[in-house]
């Protein structure tokens, strides 16, 4: 198993260094050792950034991430699905939210395609 610079690890996962050190002043990575001048961190840290950097695709909170890497490591899948069904229903409700955003534009673009005088205030936009 080798090791990583800063440099390294953060390549190695698809993030910049100062996103490495984000997330070690956060505390979800350890800051390593100075060994013979440079940090070196071990190959489970690439994992866990990996882990983190999935996650935040996924949507999740650093604070939610902090609670699923605890879950993870403790082998606790049934923390992992219950943060994973809470993150798919508020992923239902941005939906939904931007779905009544999408009509009530189209309605606008509607309205302005028209020559409506209403495009210019808007308000077509604004009617539930």
């Amino acid at each position: 198993m080798g090791t990583y610079t800063i440099g390294e690890l953060a390549r190695a996962a698809g993030v910049n260094v100062e996103t490495v050190r984000f997330y070690e002043r956060r505390g979800l990575l350890r800051q390593p050792e100075r060994g013979d001048g440079y940090r070196r961190y071990p190959e489970s840290d690439l994992d866990r950034l990996r882990f983190v950097r999935r996650a935040k695709v996924l949507g999740f909170t650093l604070a939610e991430i902090t609670e699923l890497l605890d879950a993870a490591t403790a082998g606790a899948t049934d923390d992992v699905v219950a943060a994973a069904r809470e993150r798919l229903a508020s992923v239902d409700v941005e939906i939904a939210a931007l779905q009544d955003q999408r009509r009530r534009l189209e309605a606008l673009a509607d309205v302005c395609a028209g020559g409506d005088d209403g495009c210019l205030t808007l308000a077509v936009a604004a009617e539930p």
